[in-house]
Order: structure tokens, then C-alpha cells, then sequence
């Protein structure tokens, strides 16, 4: 489970990360702060993983603060969530390591997609005591080789293709609902429900997301949501 901790002065705002973070897979909201200086008190209570940081704030500001636990080596990851969107703020948060940097007002599914890819970082780099080199280029999104995409396109099952798994894919993370159906799939991506069926069993398959039976009235329906600890084992196939 990764532990995260909210920094925001606007209640409104704090409720609504809390609330997207309720949303995800893998993680805990452990503490909510409205300032630097309360920040400081629950990170000497509670160990925690990662911090989304908002930038103006009475007292020390997000950039400060920032800059202070690095001086500290506190040990965590910081997702910057701010309306500030001066070039020269976001140049100076990434220097200081910021994970992610989110500009408000901002979607779910940017959100979705920024705790998702952080949580695939988390877990490679927690998991493994030795990563390879092809891991590490993952990791920091670099392109393999061409050679590479075709042989990963080879290991796609009979039927399948790249092009279309990379649209399902798309839609699944675009999707603010956690849980949807093969119907409801197929409709967002103007794909056929025979082929949609095809590509969520394949991600079912490889554990990529958690299928579930349920049954109401009329035929039993398979729902699905993405298993967050297993996004890394899509990358292969991309």
C-alpha cells in the first residue's frame, strides 16, 4: 500500500484529492495538512511514501518546502498539484526531484494517470533488489529499439494488434469510472464488442486488470477494473 499525504490549504480541493486518491488501487490517504509547519508534524508521525504538494500556501510555499525535505533527504516522492503554472516554477519543482506536475483544474483521468505511473516506479524500484537497463529506460520512458516493438508485437496472441491494444488501453485510463463493462468499453471505443471482449481477456490474462462476475437481472455480467500493482506488465506488449 503506498502512503500519501495531502498538502492544500483549500478545503475543497483537499477533499476532491482525497476523494480521486479513494478512487485508486494501492493507496492510503494517511494525513491531510494545510500548511508546511503541519506537514512537518504528521511526517513525524507517519511514515509516508508520497506527498501531493500544493505550491501556494500560507507559510512556506510548496517549492520551499520541497526544497527543504531534499535538504533533509527525506525519503518519499513529491506530485506537485497547483494552479501555478509559471514555466520557471515548474523547471525549478522538477530540479528538486517532483515526481509529477498537475495544473488545475485538471481531470481524473490525468490524475489517474499520474498516481498510476508513479505507482509502477514504486513498485519496480521497491520489488527488485538489482533492475536492468531495459527496466530502467521503462522506467524513465525511453523508447526501445525497433527491433525490440516487433518482437513484442510478435508476442501478442493470435489476432490482436498493437495499434488497437494501445487504444483499448487508452480508453481504459481516460475512463473516470473505476469499474466498467465490456459494453460499456466497446461503446468509448467504437471497437466491436466480439474484439473488445478478445483484448479485456488478454488483460485479464496477464493480470493487467481484475475481472469480476456479477450477477443482476438477465445474463450474468464480467466487470473489470485495472490492478494498479500490475500496470507494469502491459509495457512488454506496447
Amino acid at each position: 500500500m503506498i502512503k500519501v499525504m495531502i498538502v492544500e490549504d483549500d478545503p475543497m480541493v483537499a477533499a476532491l484529492n482525497r476523494q480521486f486518491v479513494g478512487r485508486m488501487e494501492g493507496f492510503e490517504v494517511i494525513g491531510a495538512a494545510e500548511n508546511a509547519q503541519q506537514a512537518i508534524a504528521i511526517l513525524a508521525e507517519s511514515d509516508i511514501d508520497l506527498v501531493l504538494l500544493d505550491i501556494h500556501m500560507p507559510g512556506l510555499t510548496g517549492i520551499e518546502f520541497l526544497q527543504m525535505l531534499r535538504e533533509q533527504q527525506q525519503d518519499l516522492d513529491v506530485i506537485l498539484i497547483t494552479a501555478a503554472s509559471e514555466i520557471q516554477q515548474i523547471q525549478h519543482a522538477l530540479r528538486l526531484g517532483a515526481s509529477d506536475y498537475l495544473i488545475k483544474p485538471f481531470e481524473f483521468s490525468r490524475f489517474q494517470e499520474a498516481l498510476l505511473q508513479y505507482q509502477k516506479h514504486f513498485h519496480k524500484l521497491n520489488d527488485n533488489k538489482q533492475i536492468s537497463q531495459q527496466e530502467i529506460d521503462s522506467l524513465l520512458g525511453r523508447k526501445q529499439p525497433a527491433t525490440s516493438t516487433s518482437a513484442t508485437v510478435q508476442s501478442l496472441p493470435k489476432g490482436l494488434t498493437k495499434g488497437t491494444l494501445q487504444t483499448i488501453q487508452q480508453v481504459i485510463l481516460a475512463n473516470e469510472a473505476a469499474v466498467f463493462s465490456t459494453d460499456e468499453l466497446a461503446q468509448s471505443a467504437h471497437i466491436s464488442r466480439v474484439s473488445v471482449r478478445k483484448y479485456l481477456k488478454f488483460l485479464s490474462a496477464i493480470g493487467y486488470l481484475q475481472e469480476d462476475l456479477t450477477y443482476g437481472v438477465g445474463r450474468p455480467i464480467y466487470q473489470y477494473r485495472v490492478a494498479p500493482e500490475n500496470a507494469h506488465r502491459l509495457d512488454p506488449y506496447l
